[in-house]
């Protein structure tokens, strides 16, 4: 159970701070402050995460430690959270392709046998329906929108789409088979892909990894940026 629930954390860590990168830069104000806070929701699910890992473990890690103390290798998020920003249709696709998974995923997971972590699943589940709300209303906007939007959109598509396979594709430690819920997945993207008038990708070799911790060299230059004080400064304090 602490790989996965390392593996959920580090998830919604690595994405969120993918998304942090926007606080500052968004297009408009109000959308700088949304995929911002949206930031924030995916730093706290991976804090309670984290938190209940390290309880179960019981091996005197924290929170900070498995955030900050581990390399590359030992990270197991998904590929597509930990590629590069990209441009806001590039962000916003990403965010609804994995919002569109984490909502099947949690809906599920809000069941487990396992109370703690399915409350842990219930309270992130209303943060991500959202989400997912939020993202679906910006693919049919720019899919629908002007010509460089479209065509901004697609691009992105063609980038993201090949990672969205390692999504559904289990791992030995996970309680859930997500292929289970790849056809609602599948469903609820076609239908916002119709609305945001693009095809619909067909099936494509899937690239993964990120559950093995063998992940892109992207993953790399994010730790060394968000590890770097707590590796620099040791148990420092505030």
């Amino acid at each position: 159970m602490t790989e996965y629930l390392t593996h959920l954390g580090d998830n919604a860590l690595i994405l969120g701070h993918r998304n942090s990168e926007w606080c500052g830069h968004g297009p408009v104000l109000e959308q700088d402050i949304a995929i911002t806070n949206i930031s924030l929701d995916l730093i706290g699910q991976a804090r309670n995460f984290y938190q209940y890992a390290v309880q179960l473990r019981n091996d005197g890690s924290t929170e900070d430690s498995i955030a900050y103390l581990r390399d590359a290798r030992d990270f197991r998020n998904c590929l597509i959270t930990e590629l590069p920003r990209g441009d806001w249709a590039h962000t916003i696709l990403r965010q609804f392709l994995f919002s569109n998974y984490q909502y099947e995923l949690y809906n599920r997971l809000s069941a487990h046998e396992d109370e703690q972590l399915a409350a842990i699943c219930a309270k992130a589940l209303k943060e991500v329906t959202y989400h997912l709300r939020w993202s679906s209303e910006w693919v049919i906007r720019l899919g629908d929108g002007t010509e460089e939007s479209k065509q901004r959109l697609e691009a992105a598509l063609g980038e993201l789409w090949p990672y969205t396979g390692e999504l559904f594709i289990a791992a030995t430690w996970e309680p859930i088979d997500p292929s289970s819920f790849r056809d609602p997945w599948s469903a609820r993207t076609e239908e916002i892909f119709r609305e945001a008038t693009i095809a619909m990708p067909s099936e494509t070799f899937p690239q993964t990894g990120g559950k093995t911790g063998m992940h892109t060299e992207h993953l790399g230059y994010i730790l060394a940026e968000m590890q770097f004080l707590q590796r620099a400064y040791p148990d420092a304090t505030w």
